[in-house]
């Protein structure tokens, strides 16, 4: 539980002037130097929201992203003083701030922003390659289970979300990036020290949710045979390995043929 002076300090910075009375000289002499420390903090959660969301601040410009981000730091202060993480409740009250109503992207667009920060704290870990399942016989294969990499931020929308969001990150080109309603997935993984995304296909969205799932790799290809009859599963499985989606298979004996 909090002691009285934190309770008052928290809410002195949530802009209750009178919040500290109690232990501020009689003559009001500290309440400047209050006002200073409220803006610095305010300032420092403005500029970890805008660390964490930089697309979404390309998109609507430095001053209108600034307002949003101090009026969310004032609804949801963060819990921890490492503001590394902070702002992980964002996207969820973007959807419903009123200003960005009319910009329907800019929740997902966000919620894309957040995954690439957790694609990059992820734990470290070697992907399947190749070299893993090239010595499998296929019944052996279609018998393993191979989960996500633990960087692996899987999505399937029913918008241009990913193309929007690529198109405004620092390094893309917004040129023919249009919102309208066709369905986009979008991998973001980091198999090795940069992170990166990766365009999807209804079969390898399908094909990497099931081994999200827990699913064997057999019955994740069956999976991905639905929504395409005529896919070429080793392609599929080819792609999904290059992009560093899977994580190893486990160490203990598979199956016998």
């Amino acid at each position: 539980m909090s002691e009285p002076f934190e309770t008052a300090f928290d809410a002195m910075l949530a802009g209750d002037d009178g919040a500290l009375d109690r232990w501020l000289p009689a003559d009001g002499s500290g309440r400047p130097g209050l006002a200073v420390y409220r803006n610095t903090v305010a300032k420092a959660r403005a500029d970890a929201l805008a660390g964490q969301f930089p697309t979404v601040e390309r998109l609507v410009g430095v001053d209108w992203f600034r307002q949003a981000a101090l009026t969310f730091a004032g609804t949801a202060p963060p819990t921890d003083p490492v503001l590394d993480d902070y702002g992980t409740a964002f996207p969820d009250w973007l959807a419903t701030f009123p200003p960005a109503l009319g910009l329907p992207f800019l929740a997902p667009v966000a919620r894309l922003d957040l995954a690439w920060s957790r694609a990059h704290r992820a734990p470290d870990a070697v992907p399947l390659s190749g070299r893993d399942t090239a010595p499998l016989s296929p019944a052996r294969l279609f018998k393993a289970r191979a989960g996500l990499h633990p960087s692996a931020q899987l999505f399937w929308f029913d918008w241009t979300v990913p193309t929007v969001w690529s198109a405004n990150r620092a390094d893309g080109d917004a040129t023919g990036a249009i919102w309208e309603e066709r369905p986009e997935g979008l991998l973001i993984v980091r198999p090795a020290a940069v992170v990166t995304w990766h365009r999807l296909s209804r079969p390898q969205w399908t094909f990497l949710t099931a081994c999200r799932r827990g699913a064997t790799l057999g019955d994740a290809a069956r999976d991905a045979f639905v929504p395409d009859p005529g896919l070429d599963l080793g392609t599929l499985f080819a792609g999904l390995l290059a992009m560093g989606a899977l994580s190893q298979l486990p160490t203990e004996p598979l199956p016998h043929d």
